[in-house]
């Protein structure tokens, strides 16, 4: 039976939080080669390479990844054992490193993190960031899963998957008008100004394309490409905005904004981009299921 060398375990614990084998070596006050070569035990006793080096920098691989989670939970149920023995507990969590888009919902992040949020074995580690930044965490598995309104392009370079999660509608959303009518698609944006997604936006495509066609120039009131903010102006602003109604879902309970209308053939499309793993995270498999879809907020309004 294979047995574990703690020993072991607790310096490649260093290592990886130290990032270098140089500052760990110093920490522990061991030579460098000497800690190498109880790295390299370590890896072969698992069966896998631990780090990947690029450059003068050590890269957890997924295995890597992997042993720290448990390695982290080792050591910190180490500490709980003191503290409880010491009548001060503590719980030993589980980790889900998530990472969205800086410009999507939060409602929409709320919604697909609900069944975790509250749990005492779990730790949610949230980031926010460009496309770009996201998939390089994911890549070097930083990260377990981007949340996005884009799908990643597949190709033999990569080993990205999008799932489909949730599509939610588009509205014309605003402040109740004084005399009560009804705002109608498209005819209402001839005459009321809107506030629209900026036009790298897939919903700001498909609005342009539809108006294109009925031959209405609308007059834009604001371009927005932070969902948040476009949310706030909605709040603020005496036209409308075209926004998933999950972005101003609270307003519209609140009776601050309503939904006039919905615009038909656009939808908002959201995403759960993962990278193929040996190991995946098995929080992550309670959000997203076996078909990729998961059922988020109802629609407000």
């Amino acid at each position: 039976m294979t047995v574990l060398n703690y020993h072991h375990l607790r310096l490649f614990h260093r290592i990886a939080h130290e990032g270098s084998l140089t500052r760990a070596a110093e920490f522990l006050n061991l030579s460098q080669s000497a800690l190498s070569v109880q790295l390299q035990r370590l890896e072969q006793m698992l069966g896998h390479e631990l780090f990947e080096r690029r450059g003068k920098k050590l890269i957890l691989t997924e295995a890597g990844r992997i042993a720290l989670d448990y390695a982290d939970t080792v050591f910190e149920t180490g500490d709980e054992l003191i503290k409880v023995l010491q009548g001060r507990p503590r719980t030993a969590q589980h980790v889900l490193r998530v990472g969205a888009l800086t410009t999507l919902s939060r409602n929409f992040q709320l919604a697909f993190l609900r069944p975790l949020i509250g749990r005492p074995d779990v730790e949610l580690v949230l980031r926010s960031g460009t496309m770009h930044e996201l998939l390089a965490q994911l890549e070097m598995h930083s990260l377990d899963v981007v949340l996005a309104t884009i799908a990643v392009r597949r190709d033999a370079a990569t080993d990205l998957h999008s799932h489909l999660i949730a599509e939610q509608p588009v509205s014309l959303v605003g402040r109740p008008s004084p005399d009560g009518k009804p705002l109608r698609f498209p005819d209402a944006l001839r005459t009321v100004p809107v506030m629209l997604p900026s036009l790298d936006s897939e919903i700001r495509v498909a609005l342009d394309r539809v108006l294109s066609l009925a031959g209405i120039h609308p007059i834009i009131q604001a371009e927005v490409d932070d969902m948040a903010m476009l949310r706030l102006l909605a709040r603020e602003g005496e036209g409308v905005a075209v926004v998933p109604p999950i972005v101003v879902q609270d307003e519209l309970n609140a009776g601050l904004l309503i939904e006039h209308c919905r615009i038909p053939d656009v939808t908002e499309r959201f995403y759960a981009i993962v990278q193929t793993r040996r190991f995946p995270n098995p929080l992550l498999r309670e959000l997203v299921t076996v078909n990729g879809s998961l059922p988020v907020a109802s629609d407000a309004g």
